[in-house]
């Protein structure tokens, strides 16, 4: 029998199919003295008409996936592999020197990259620099015979294998094609994860060596609701695999009657329960999960998206899709949250020991280099107030000042734009995110500023813990029911509602089945979390008598000492 791996469960399902290897390829090559020169010209000739006829298919991808705009970056990628004076000089160069295509191309290409860095003051030309770059790594793989990665490209079902997924990998994935996805490394909380259950695909992260033992086209079967992934399983193991997906389809289908349903506990208390999207077009799995608001908008994949800053109007018309499209419903939206793993190719970051507790989110809207940005995005979205119930709440807010300074300026935009004859909602709520522990601790006298909180326990427990989610030594310590955790919390929530504020919770602890017992007796107003989440946690309210729930938070705040212990606690009022 094959071999099972066994990693972290970051999204439900199961799915059987191919690897897709995103993995960098072995460009490497030596120099070698040729005696065959036109068998040499015509290796490069393949090479340059592959990836033409490569790059052209790619263009007309992003046109229909991104719009016209963003696909004009490979037109400057198909100038390169047409551009007659770098391939004749590339060609000069194997006459000239006897020497291999990939050793002509790199000497040129090199050449050129060198002469376009040095222009520091022309940004036009450090861009074909970087074009070159790009360029001549696809053409040099298609010389050696290998495939470089593209998942914007796939076009059959597949399981994609990686050491890692970045934002921007994950952003371009079709759930048509993409089954599952299988990491070497991450946690529940890391990016990709967080965008596996909003694409509702099975993910499994952290499992050390996927990589190692899985090779491209390699069958791949994945339990994302247990953790577990097989190498090319037997039709045995298959056989079960499909078993579990068809359990978890039948389980799905008795969450889906909840779907129109309000969220109610057995003694008749209402919660809310809210969606986290990145991109309007998530909105329509926020309906298809029954959820009652947007409880978080990441704004920032309008940034990373694009090739350059997003327009106040581009801006504008994607907030003004997701107020319309939740139809009065309330829509939370986080303000840009750049810096810490997530950078912006255009936005000049410095590089920084400790990139999370670093120049990152509201600390850049505040400052020079990001205040221009900061605006525009503030006027967008108070030029979209008037089309739905906007909430605005800034990221990595760890003082007052900070608050203070950042409603300041959404004050003078809102301002400037009734001057000009725009319509501004007067119902905008303004807010912060909870994740710095100096906020959780000073939460009643923020509470007397904001309207309201949502705690970001992803980065909140991290900070508390003092443990990076990312890292695979310290992972035992990132511990939502920590009672250190529950304490912060319960701060927060009590300080809001002494001054007739709402806290809700937007981190993945939202929608952790055993933290939401334990919330709901401390209090919290509304739970946003992976669309996907919402039926599996409306389902289980319904089950849970409120009462009893306070007496299970009491006694884990009061009585625990460690995580087992509230384990322990919930499994035994909820079972």
């Amino acid at each position: 029998m094959a071999d099972m791996l066994k990693g972290i469960a970051a999204s439900d399902g199961v799915a059987v199919a191919k690897a897709y290897l995103l993995v960098e390829p072995d460009l490497t090559f030596s120099k070698v003295t040729v005696e065959d020169l036109d068998k040499e010209n015509s290796r490069l000739d393949d090479a340059l008409k592959a990836s033409e006829k490569e790059l052209q298919k790619i263009r007309e991808k992003a046109a229909e996936a991104l719009g016209e705009s963003e696909a004009q970056v490979f037109d400057a990628h198909l100038m390169v592999v047409n551009d007659p004076e770098m391939t004749g000089q590339i060609k000069q160069n194997i006459s000239d020197n006897k020497v291999n295509a990939e050793q002509a191309l790199k000497d040129v290409t090199d050449m050129y990259i060198s002469m376009f860095e040095a222009m520091e003051d022309n940004s036009y030309m450090q861009e074909r620099a970087a074009d070159i770059r790009d360029v001549s790594k696809r053409i040099l793989a298609h010389l050696l015979g290998v495939t470089l990665p593209d998942p914007s490209m796939i076009d059959e079902e597949v399981v994609i294998v990686a050491h890692d997924l970045t934002p921007s990998d994950t952003a371009q994935l079709d759930r048509n094609f993409v089954k599952a996805f299988v990491t070497d490394i991450g946690g529940r909380t890391s990016h990709s994860a967080i965008m596996a259950r909003s694409l509702e695909i099975p993910a499994i992260v952290g499992s050390k060596k996927i990589t190692e033992q899985a090779e491209e086209g390699d069958i791949i079967a994945v339990n994302g609701i247990e953790g577990t992934a097989i190498v090319n399983p037997t039709e045995e193991q298959i056989a079960e695999y499909n078993e579990a997906g068809k359990k978890f389809a039948e389980q799905k289908e008795e969450w889906n009657k909840l779907k129109d349903a309000k969220t109610v506990t057995k003694d008749g208390k209402h919660f809310d329960l809210a969606a986290n999207i990145g991109t309007p077009k998530d909105l329509s799995s926020v309906h298809d999960n029954g959820a009652e608001a947007v409880g978080l908008y990441r704004t920032e994949f309008l940034y990373m998206d694009s090739s350059d800053f997003p327009t106040e109007e581009d801006q504008f018309n994607a907030y003004k899709k997701v107020l319309e499209g939740m139809d009065g419903s309330p829509v939370v939206v986080r303000t840009m949250d750049i810096g810490g793993d997530k950078k912006l190719p255009y936005l000049d970051l410095p590089d920084e020991m400790n990139p999370f507790l670093g120049y990152r989110a509201l600390r850049i809207s505040l400052s020079q280099l990001g205040e221009g940005m900061f605006r525009t995005q503030l006027r967008a979205l108070l030029r979209a107030s008037v089309y739905g119930e906007l909430r605005i709440m800034f990221p990595m807010v760890a003082t007052l000042q900070e608050f203070r300074a950042a409603k300041k300026m959404y004050n003078e935009e809102r301002q400037k734009l009734i001057d000009q004859g725009y319509g501004v909602s007067n119902s905008i709520q303004l807010g912060i995110m909870i994740e710095i522990p100096a906020s959780a601790v000073l939460a009643d006298r923020f509470a007397k500023e904001v309207d309201f909180f949502s705690i970001g326990t992803n980065d909140l427990i991290q900070y508390t813990m003092a443990a990076d989610r990312m890292n695979e030594q310290v992972s035992y310590l990132y511990q939502p029911y920590n009672p250190a955790i529950l304490r912060l919390v319960k701060n927060v929530v009590d300080a809001a509602h002494k001054e007739g504020k709402w806290t809700g919770m937007c981190g993945e602890m939202a929608g952790d089945q055993i933290a939401v017992p334990l919330l709901m007796g401390i209090g919290l107003d509304e739970f946003s979390m992976s669309a996907t989440s919402i039926l599996k946690t409306r389902s289980l309210m319904k089950k849970l008598d409120t009462e009893k729930m306070q007496e299970l938070a009491n006694r884990a705040l009061n009585d625990c000492d460690t995580v087992d212990e509230v384990i322990a606690l919930v499994e035994e009022y909820v079972g």
